[in-house]
């Protein structure tokens, strides 16, 4: 039994993809906290939506793909915050179109190559196929991100969830908000390797949601998150290599059961408590 455990790291690229995995939905939970708390949800989901057309134009070029994505990101969060400091332009509606026009683009250029294949792990993930450039490149941007989230933890707690307040004692609140922009730009391109521009908010929010029925306490509750964003990765790795599946849709299923599993206990307490 315990074979079926060990018997896939005899593969060098099992052991590259679990491991960028768990750094994945490491990262992926603990700076989804503060997307959740700060239910920008919808701005993650815009911006792994507005990677595309940099995956597609990198890919085209014969460039980097996190390059071309992380560009992409970033402009497009950059413009979020832009367009929603104008009163006339409000800020979901930003949301809603400028990642719509990327996406659109994005889907465009694929149109114009025969390489569907290829293009198909952009929108999908494939953390199987991770090279060691990627996982440095990986490992990079998760150590930079990590780093910055230890730096601004308090200012960061203070901002999600009293953002009044902060601004009140003289936290730069807009600093903090293109700040925390441009860090989900780089987890989005992080997570766009393991479960693709279309499945990487789910890694962002449900591990989260997940630990919030259990805890109200920010820092219990992101440690709840990532270690559930952990389990789900590895258990999708495994789940994608015995079954032939993808990785990207097996991590989030996965994240998907462990949300239910929390529900049910949080379901119990209450009935427990009245």
């Amino acid at each position: 039994m315990f074979h079926y455990i060990t018997d896939p790291f005899q593969y060098v690229f099992i052991q590259r993809a679990v491991f960028s995995a768990v750094i994945v939905g490491f990262l992926c939970a603990a700076l989804g906290t503060f997307v959740v708390l700060r239910r920008m949800s919808l701005v993650g989901h815009a911006l792994t939506h507005s990677a595309l057309p940099g995956l597609v134009i990198a890919y085209l070029l014969g460039a980097n793909i996190f390059a071309g994505a992380l560009i992409a990101t970033v402009i497009t969060a950059l413009g979020i915050g832009f367009l929603a400091k104008d009163e006339a332009v409000y800020e979901d509606t930003s949301i809603g179109m400028i990642p719509t026009v990327m996406f659109a683009a994005g889907i465009l250029l694929i149109s114009s190559t025969k390489s569907y294949r290829d293009l198909s792990a952009m929108l999908f993930g494939n953390i199987l196929g991770v090279t060691d450039g990627d996982l440095y490149l990986i490992m990079f941007i998760a150590g930079v991100v990590l780093m910055l989230l230890m730096l601004f933890y308090k200012e960061l707690k203070l901002f999600s969830v009293d953002p009044n307040y902060a601004k009140a004692i003289g936290i730069p609140v807009n600093m903090l908000r293109y700040g925390l922009l441009v860090l989900l730009a780089l987890t989005v391109v992080v997570g766009i390797q393991a479960v693709g521009t279309v499945l990487t908010n789910a890694l962002l929010v449900i591990p989260v949601a997940a630990a919030r029925l259990l805890t109200d306490r920010l820092g219990l509750m992101m440690g709840i998150a990532c270690l559930f964003a952990v389990i789900a990765a590895v258990a999708g790795v495994y789940v994608s290599y015995y079954f032939s599946l993808s990785s990207g849709a097996s991590i989030v299923l996965v994240c998907a059961i462990l949300f239910a599993i929390a529900w049910l206990i949080k379901i119990d307490r209450s009935r427990k408590l009245r």
